[in-house]
């Protein structure tokens, strides 16, 4: 059994801990868990994002979906009581050696990884990368990928903020034909779940990020 298969069997009280069944959780709802990292960058970055996503995505599947996000470090004890892991922030991500061990165990395990570049974190994500899995590098994923088709029939990934004007790309690392980590660059998805004053999006720009939004959880949820 896979770790991801687990973000289902939360839904029935259990969770899967990396080797075996933890003992049943009290909640069971579907939570997402925020990486909280090093490095100077703003982890805590748009803070209605996650709350939006988790209420957006159980009105659109009807997947019951928590109030919340829950916030982790890697040495966190509840770590692998989550098997979707959301990073984003416009700044500088370090990880120390043990903390890349334990996220490349995690995600070995059957953890999923999305990362959500909000407009600085790009060069520091990359490098974290390259220690984290050397032998398999970021590599853009076409717009056949099933991320892109999971819930919505989307054309690819979103363009929300414009910044350098660079086209939205999505990009991904896999293990033995799963895909591990999912990271979004110049796209600004977690902005585009923000609560609609913040940026001022226009309906249509919120909706392209909550489409792109649940079409990720959903992907995680089924492939496992």
């Amino acid at each position: 059994m896979s770790m991801r298969l687990s973000l289902l069997l939360i839904l029935t009280m259990t969770v899967f801990s990396g080797q075996a069944l933890a003992a049943p959780v009290v909640e069971p709802e579907l939570r997402i868990a925020r990486l909280h990292y090093d490095g100077g960058g703003d982890w805590y970055c748009d803070p209605s994002s996650l709350p939006n996503w988790l209420e957006s995505f159980s009105q659109r599947t009807g997947i019951v979906t928590a109030a919340e996000e829950a916030v982790v470090t890697l040495d966190s004890e509840d770590l692998y009581q989550y098997p979707f892991l959301y990073l984003s922030g416009h700044g500088r991500i370090v990880l120390e050696d043990l903390e890349l061990q334990e996220l490349r165990r995690y995600l070995d395990a059957g953890g999923f990884l999305y990362a959500d570049d909000n407009y600085g974190l790009d060069t520091s994500f990359r490098e974290m990368v390259a220690q984290l899995y050397p032998e398999s590098p970021l590599v853009p994923l076409p717009v056949s990928h099933p991320i892109y088709h999971s819930f919505y029939d989307l054309p690819g990934l979103p363009k929300i903020h414009k910044h350098d004007g660079e086209p939205a790309q999505g990009f991904g690392v896999s293990k033995e034909g799963r895909l591990v980590i999912f990271y979004t660059w110049s796209s600004d998805i977690g902005d585009g779940l923000e609560d609609p004053h913040v940026h001022n999006d226009p309906p249509a720009v919120r909706e392209a990020a909550a489409r792109m939004a649940v079409n990720i959880m959903m992907y995680a949820l089924t492939h496992p």
